[in-house]
C-alpha cells in the first residue's frame, strides 16, 4: 500500500498555527484524495527517520530555521535525503527542504545576496520543464507564494533547473528520476501568505501594504502538489 511521509522541518508562527494549523495540514488539504495514508514526522523532535520502500513517497516542508546553521537534526536529515534520492523514492522538497536537498547532493545553499523574497511573485519555467513529468503540466509563467532569505546558490551536479524568476535563478530543480525541489510554497493560500507578510513586518522593514495588495491566488503553483499526488499516491 502506498504511503506518504511528510517530514516536518519546522512549524509556522504560533499566531498562525493556533487558528490555521501548520505546513503539513496545508499540504494534505491540497490533495484530491482525502484517504491517503500519511505519516507526519517532526524531524526536529524525532531522532528516527523512516526506512522507505518503493511504494512510499516523501514531502519535506519549509522551516523558519536556516540550512547554513547545520543543526543536528538537519544534518541527520541531510544524510537520509541522499539515500532517498539514490533509492529513487518519489520526493518533493519545499523551501527549506528544497535548500537541504540541494546541499545533501553537493549543491550550495545560503543567504541570497538580494535579501528576502516575500509575497506573491511571478515564476517562469525553464526550457527543461517541457520534458518534466510534473512541470510540463504547468503554464510557462505563473504566480507563487514565497518567504525565504536563503536559497539554492548552486545546483547539485546532474540537477536540472526547472523554474526561475528575477530574484532567484533556482526556484525549482529536479535531480535523479523522481526528486523535485521548489523554493516557493505550493501549500500556501492567499490567507496564509497575507498572515506571513503581517508577521514578518513586525520585525523587518518591508512595504507590507504593497505586498498585501499584490497577494493573489496561486492555483498553478498549488497544482504541483496535485500532480505529485497523481503520479505517486
Amino acid at each position: 500500500m502506498k504511503k506518504l511521509y511528510i517530514i516536518k522541518c519546522g512549524s509556522t508562527f504560533e499566531s498562525i498555527k493556533s487558528e490555521f494549523y501548520d505546513f503539513e495540514d496545508w499540504i494534505i488539504n491540497k490533495f484530491e484524495n482525502k484517504n491517503i495514508d500519511v505519516s507526519v514526522i517532526d524531524a526536529q523532535k524525532s531522532a528516527i527517520l523512516p526506512t522507505l520502500t518503493k511504494t512510499d513517497a516523501v514531502i519535506l516542508t519549509g522551516s523558519h530555521s536556516m540550512v547554513t546553521d547545520e543543526e543536528t537534526w538537519s544534518l541527520e536529515l541531510e544524510k537520509w535525503l541522499e539515500d532517498v534520492v539514490n533509492k529513487e523514492i518519489p520526493l518533493l522538497a519545499i523551501c527549506y527542504g528544497h535548500q537541504l536537498l540541494a546541499k545533501s547532493l553537493g549543491g550550495v545553499s545560503g543567504y541570497h545576496k538580494a535579501g528576502m523574497e516575500i509575497g506573491t511573485v511571478e515564476i517562469n519555467l525553464d526550457e527543461n520543464a517541457k520534458n518534466d513529468t510534473i512541470f510540463s503540466k504547468l503554464e510557462n509563467s505563473f504566480k507563487a507564494h514565497t518567504i525565504h532569505s536563503q536559497t539554492v546558490l548552486e545546483l547539485p551536479k546532474g540537477a536540472i533547473r526547472l523554474a526561475s524568476n528575477s530574484h532567484d535563478k533556482n526556484h525549482s530543480f529536479k535531480v535523479g528520476s523522481c526528486a523535485w525541489g521548489v523554493q516557493f510554497h505550493p501549500e500556501f493560500d492567499k490567507n496564509v501568505m497575507s498572515l506571513y507578510i503581517k508577521e514578518v513586518s513586525k520585525k523587518k522593514d518591508i512595504n507590507s501594504e504593497k505586498l498585501l495588495n499584490q497577494v493573489d491566488d496561486t492555483y498553478i503553483a498549488t497544482s504541483i502538489l496535485k500532480e505529485f499526488e497523481k503520479l505517486f499516491l
